[in-house]
């Protein structure tokens, strides 16, 4: 069973999404500090694979999910195109589309 966790990344918080067997469920918000981060990857599973798009503050987040999921991709903005000319754009729908990406592979890198 793949899952694949897509984070639409804010200065204060996340936006979680989760595709797992081809379909998307929303999983709330995340707080970007340290501890719900901390807390957050606690909830993961070691295969889990994580999709964050290049913001200012994705380097940190990165750090601290790495070490609780099999991978964390930091998507280049340039490849996430679908996102920035999408109609209706709000954070559930732009974590949705990092995490249908990479599953579909458009996103390996």
């Amino acid at each position: 069973m793949r899952r694949v966790i897509g984070i639409d990344i804010h200065r204060t918080f996340g936006e979680v999404v989760i595709w797992e067997n081809g379909k998307l469920h929303h999983a709330g918000r995340v707080d970007m500090t340290r501890t719900a981060l901390e807390g957050f990857g606690k909830g993961l599973l070691p295969s889990d694979e994580i999709v964050i798009e290049a913001t200012g503050n994705c380097m940190a987040v990165s750090r601290v999910l790495s070490s609780f999921a099999a991978r964390v991709i930091i998507a280049n903005p340039l490849q996430v195109k679908a996102i920035a000319q999408a109609h209706v754009k709000t954070d559930k729908i732009d974590a949705g589309t990092l995490a249908s990406l990479h599953a579909a592979g458009y996103l390996d890198l």
